[in-house]
């Protein structure tokens, strides 16, 4: 019959169908969770901050007060700014009314000049909350010693920086109104945006599941042309 001459063909193109359709499915929930995620920050980022409590939702606008131990701060990634390699500045935030809160100050030069701002006594820090983010295989090897970290792995820099009972978060500050650009550290100036790439990944994989039954079905026709002459 000629429709065996199809059945092999038919079997090696099912799995790759269903992958193609599959990876769309997975871009097209993801487009979904992203979507809701702006809206969430875009919110975040027009209304008020409210106080920090014991768990927050992660990058959400907050606020807390505090005093920083700046004799215990480290650096976080690396950075480039114009032409001076630079990190992040982390310093544990000691509270009255919770447990300590490590606190991304800003980006900092390598260097760390003395100009670099350290108050001293009793502050109020307006930030968003930034969620705990243990290593992957592939993440930089951190240098505990030195107080240098490349993820935002807090049970490991807790004990580096000899913090305990840090909390499950990080804090990024943002910058009050009219900071100077030139003040250090620079504190993020809004909450993050990341980019909403996944509808052009959908169209691919949908497009291209699509072109695989297009190209399938011309071919199965010719064959069984081919299988009647």
């Amino acid at each position: 019959m000629p429709w065996r001459r199809l059945f092999l063909p038919i079997l090696v193109a099912l799995p790759v169908l269903a992958i193609l359709i599959g990876l769309g499915t997975w871009q097209l929930q993801r487009l979904h969770w992203k979507t809701a995620l702006l809206a969430e920050l875009s919110a975040a980022q027009s209304g008020p901050a409210r106080p920090l409590g014991a768990e927050p939702q992660p990058w959400s606008k907050v606020f807390t007060n505090g005093t920083f131990l700046h004799s215990q701060e480290s650096l976080l990634g690396l950075e480039v700014r114009g032409t001076v390699l630079g990190a992040n500045l982390l310093t544990p935030l000691s509270r009255p009314d919770g447990p300590p809160v490590l606190v991304n100050r800003g980006w900092v030069p390598l260097d760390r000049p003395q100009s670099i701002a350290r108050p001293e006594g009793v502050v109020r820090v307006e930030g968003y909350v930034r969620p705990d983010e243990p290593r992957g295989l592939f993440s930089a090897e951190d240098d505990p010693a030195a107080r240098r970290f490349y993820t935002l792995d807090i049970n490991r820099i807790g004990p580096a920086l000899d913090v305990r009972g840090l909390a499950p978060f990080a804090l990024v500050a943002l910058a009050p109104p009219g900071l100077s650009p030139q003040a250090l550290p620079q504190p993020a100036r809004s909450l993050p945006q990341p980019p909403n790439n996944h509808l052009g990944y959908v169209i691919t994989w949908y497009g291209l599941a699509l072109a695989l039954m297009g190209v399938f079905v011309v071919w199965a026709r010719a064959r069984l042309k081919e299988s009647a002459a």
